[in-house]
């Protein structure tokens, strides 16, 4: 394959994806604050925003679909979003939202973006909006796999057949322990195995966390990818694992 494309973690599951002239953004959560829990590290930088081709949505819990941060999003920008999210986004003004269950592609320019099976039930909790989780790949001159929100699941390995030049792989969550539904150090080392991606960025770490509690417990915020790096060098050596701190940028040549 030929062609570079960059990947920023803005922070959480929102991450900048630009390929192929396209530029794509991942569940944006873009506050400071989103209800009891504080943003750790940079703001994001207004400029990345701009300009968004696309917007990926992989289900609608609070903290992946933040209400304050799609409207400081243009409403003509497409959004592509899980099975069951299009009435609630088109409800933020909207008018270009397509629903994409697993195996459904839309195209964005040269781009081409496929949603993907998931493992992130609904949790029940009260005013938690329905809707099926997703991840999504996407491909051009390189493939790139955003997971969105998953625990392993049955037919992680097959998204990888093909190749996949990065994976964005959650390792944690926003608080001091994750539940089912989510992919923990460990899990994500061994979803790095079962894919096998030239490399690796973990996300959905080190950016949100409740009001407070950073001082009196630290470790949840910042260890995970310490935890996981030590972990693919267990289960995945083959595959490079790159750290980025929320704002942090890396290229793929």
């Amino acid at each position: 394959m030929t062609g570079a494309a960059r990947v920023t973690y803005v922070g959480h599951a929102t991450v900048l994806v630009e390929m192929d002239g396209v530029r794509l953004l991942t569940d944006p959560v873009l506050r400071r604050r989103v209800g009891p829990l504080r943003r750790h590290g940079p703001a994001p930088d207004p400029q990345l925003m701009e300009s968004v081709d696309a917007v990926l949505i992989s289900h609608l819990h609070h903290d992946h679909a933040d209400v304050p941060s799609l409207r400081r999003l243009s409403r003509a920008v497409p959004v592509f979003a899980s099975p069951g999210a299009r009435g609630f986004i088109e409800s933020l003004g909207f008018g270009d939202v397509r629903e994409l269950a697993p195996g459904e592609s839309a195209g964005v320019g040269d781009v081409r973006v496929t949603a993907t099976e998931a493992n992130h039930p609904a949790g029940g909790r009260r005013f938690e909006r329905a809707s099926r989780a997703v991840g999504f790949e996407l491909t051009g001159q390189r493939r790139i796999y955003f997971a969105g929100d998953t625990d392993l699941f049955d037919g992680m390995e097959g998204i990888g057949e093909d190749g996949i030049d990065l994976a964005l792989l959650p390792i944690w969550g926003w608080g001091t322990s994750i539940g089912a539904g989510h992919l923990d150090p460990k899990r994500a080392a061994r979803a790095a195995a079962l894919l096998s991606p030239r490399a690796v960025v973990p996300i959905h770490w080190g950016t949100l966390y409740p009001l407070g509690l950073a001082r009196l417990r630290p470790g949840p915020l910042h260890a995970p990818p310490r935890e996981f790096v030590a972990q693919m060098r267990a289960l995945a050596p083959q595959v490079e694992a790159r750290v980025l701190a929320p704002g942090e940028t890396t290229s793929l040549s």
